[in-house]
Order: C-alpha cells, then structure tokens, then sequence
C-alpha cells in the first residue's frame, strides 16, 4: 500500500511494517530528512547498479589486512569474541573459516580511508551521499558465512547497510533502556541486552521487554537494497546465504543528544575498549 510522499511499505516477516523508497525518492527526502523521521527505512538501488561479488573483493582487496572476529555459534554465548589480523584472502581460501559447525567467522574492516574502494565495492559513488570520511564516521565492509547472528543490541551511530551478495535477516525494535535488560555496562556490554536472541524471549524473565518487541519490525535484507537503521534501535541480524557481504555507513549525528543512555553508553564503552584493547573500528590502512 502506499503512503503520503509516495513511500510505499512491505509486510515484514512479522511486526510493524516497514516503509520502503525507490532510490531516487532517497535522494530526493535525503539523508537527514531520514534520520530526522528516526524510523527504519527499506531503500531498492538503482537497477543496473554493478557493485563487487565475492570474487571481486578478493581480487581487489585480497591482500587488505583485516580484522576476523569469531565466537561460539551459540546465539546466547554470552562472552566477548575474539579477534585477530588476517589478509582477506585467507578468509576466503580457507573453508575452515566458513564450514567449522563450532564456530562463526565474520571479517571487518573500516575502509573509509579508501574511497576508491569503496565506489568500486558499491557500484556508485557514496563519499557525497554519505560524508562518511568525517571524524567518527565509518565505512565498513562486513563479510561472513550462513548461520553467523549478531546478538541483540543498539549502536550509537546512524547506520546504513547495503547488501551486495546473500541476505541478512533482520529484526528490529524501537529505541528504549531499562526495558531492554542491558547487560554490565561496567564491562562493555550496555549496548547488548540479556535477551541475546529476540526470537525467543522469556517473557517471565524479562517482562517489560514484551511490549517494545510489540512494536517490532523484521526484514530481510537482499542484494540490491539498503536499510536505514536509527541511532539507539535494538537490532539482531543473521547470515542466511553461504556468503554475506555487505557495507555499512556509521554516521554521527546530534540525534544521539536526546537518547542520552546511548550516549551514556557509547562514551563508556569507546573508554573500556581504549583500556581493554578491544577492536573500535578505527579506519583500516589504505589498501595498496
């Protein structure tokens, strides 16, 4: 059905649904006027747009050193992942990176500093579109196997994922603290809540978590589209095709003044990561 502006919207799998934009109505409403509206949002890129597959980042940034993280494939493991450098040739040529049942793998790397990448990668020009080269701002490239699930959490940034190939499922739910159970924020984990998997909550044991999951929206993201997702809204995404790569654009925004258990959170958690030499995402050396 549509809606005013010309925004159309799609069912999910379940929940609210969510509103989609062709392209050029994106461009049209622009980047601010989508983070002002604060809702996520499904965007279909152009037809046409070519961006990189699998063999095409391995050839051009095959020897990119990246970060690998990999934990438990147990969706309510509840310690940190680990991680380690690794060229991303090796993630591609070695299957134990992609078929070990014990384990899930994901690649990231910031790659903000490499702009060329980063057009070649998308197919279209994204450093206008998104500004992402400003102090903060991120362009990750994200790449794991079928079965990888991020647990539940929020991000203190505004975040644009773009698929380029497999699909990702994921359920969303409105901005909130205290309802969603977060976890000790004295050692890192505030944006993550105790209910790892929103799939399959107790609702005995977390009661006041029902009525936000109410409010929820699921997708799933396929090659060819972009998702908006707010600044402070709990996510959980999960791998569902042999190969999932994506980019995504972490953007600041003043927005994250008025949530401020998220700026709260975000400015304890960039201290404990410095302390505990966690990963943070700082910007990956230009590829050569």
């Amino acid at each position: 059905m549509s809606t005013a502006h010309g925004v159309s919207e799609r069912k999910g799998l379940g929940g609210l649904p969510v509103p989609r934009l062709s392209f050029d109505e994106f461009m049209a409403f622009g980047r601010r006027a989508l983070i002002r509206a604060d809702v996520p949002v499904m965007i279909d890129l152009p037809k046409g747009t070519r961006g990189l597959g699998r063999e095409g980042v391995a050839e051009r940034l095959g020897n990119m050193k990246v970060t690998l993280f990999t934990e438990p494939s147990d969706k309510r493991n509840s310690r940190r992942w680990t991680t380690k450098e690794i060229r991303l040739r090796e993630f591609f040529d070695d299957d134990r990176y992609q078929t070990d049942p014990g384990t899930w793998n994901r690649i990231v790397s910031n790659i903000r500093d490499s702009p060329a990448d980063v057009d070649a990668i998308l197919g279209f020009d994204a450093e206008e579109l998104f500004d992402y080269r400003r102090s903060l701002n991120a362009a990750n490239l994200w790449i794991s196997h079928r079965g990888v699930f991020t647990q539940s959490h929020f991000d203190e940034l505004e975040n644009f994922n773009i698929a380029l190939e497999g699909r990702k499922r994921f359920v969303l739910a409105p901005p909130g603290f205290l309802e969603y159970y977060p976890r000790s924020i004295a050692r890192g984990f505030g944006d993550k809540s105790q209910a790892f998997d929103f799939d399959e909550v107790d609702r005995r044991r977390f009661p006041k978590l029902v009525s936000k999951l109410a409010e929820r929206r699921e997708l799933i993201l396929e090659p060819g589209q972009m998702l908006y997702l707010p600044l402070g809204w709990w996510h959980q995404a999960e791998s569902l095709d042999e190969m999932n790569i994506n980019m995504n654009f972490w953007l600041r925004d003043p927005k994250i003044l008025r949530r401020p258990y998220v700026l709260g959170v975000a400015l304890y958690t960039a201290a404990y990561r410095k302390l505990k030499g966690v990963y943070n995402y700082q910007p990956a050396e230009a590829a050569s």
